[in-house]
């Protein structure tokens, strides 16, 4: 007795799903530079997959603001304008402070020990001038904390907004040369320990727009 193989389309899904995160987490991370195009080709040869779920993750990527598709059918990551860098530095610092602060009743011991950790790892990272790194744990820094406020869907809003900002902070990492981590992040830990809401507000603030408006400036 055979066992049933999976529906095709069941494949098919799998697969599409696998490169549309994998892909994702590129973008987000500023493995793909600004203006870079990219082809079905090429992604199906990159993750092993035929050119229908590389279609597929691709739409869903366009559909997020993630990829720009153009009239004539290329696709690469956005080149933001001023203007839009400065929206989306606007949209976090919203987001952002309002998770931080949904976060706060709840930030154990256990939560600062982490984040501590984690800007460790993000010190590491600038240290070794790796802007990969330093995107993904400081991401990382972030995600923690908010993952705190169980606000599924203001998070999910918040990674989008990473999600169309990760070429551009690979551009700015660059621009800036970072020689330690973000101070912010002391202060955001300081804030958390004490349970000042005021200044852990002012603290994400800060961390999420600084970078972007020197970028836009």
């Amino acid at each position: 007795m055979t066992l049933p193989t999976r529906p095709n389309t069941e494949v098919t899904t799998a697969a599409h799903d696998r490169v549309y995160r994998a892909l994702r987490t590129r973008i987000m991370h500023g493995e793909v530079a600004p203006g870079e195009a990219l082809t079905l080709r090429g992604i199906g040869r990159d993750f092993g997959v035929s050119m229908t779920p590389a279609r597929e993750a691709v739409r869903r990527l366009v559909a997020e603001g993630a990829l720009f598709l153009s009239s004539s059918g290329r696709v690469s990551t956005p080149e933001l304008s001023n203007e839009r860098i400065e929206e989306l530095a606007a949209l976090r610092a919203l987001i952002e402070v309002e998770l931080a602060s949904r976060a706060l009743p709840r930030a154990h011991m256990a939560l600062i020990d982490r984040l501590q950790t984690i800007n460790s790892n993000v010190a590491e990272m600038v240290a070794k001038r790796d802007a990969v790194g330093y995107i993904r744990t400081n991401l990382e820094f972030h995600r923690t904390l908010y993952l705190r406020a169980q606000a599924p869907a203001m998070l999910a809003m918040a990674e989008t907004v990473w999600l169309q900002l990760g070429p551009t902070m690979r551009a700015l990492y660059g621009r800036l040369r970072r020689t330690e981590p973000p101070q912010d992040h002391r202060l955001i830990i300081a804030a958390l320990k004490a349970g000042d809401e005021p200044s852990l507000r002012l603290a994400v603030r800060s961390d999420v727009t600084k970078g972007l408006r020197l970028l836009a400036g």
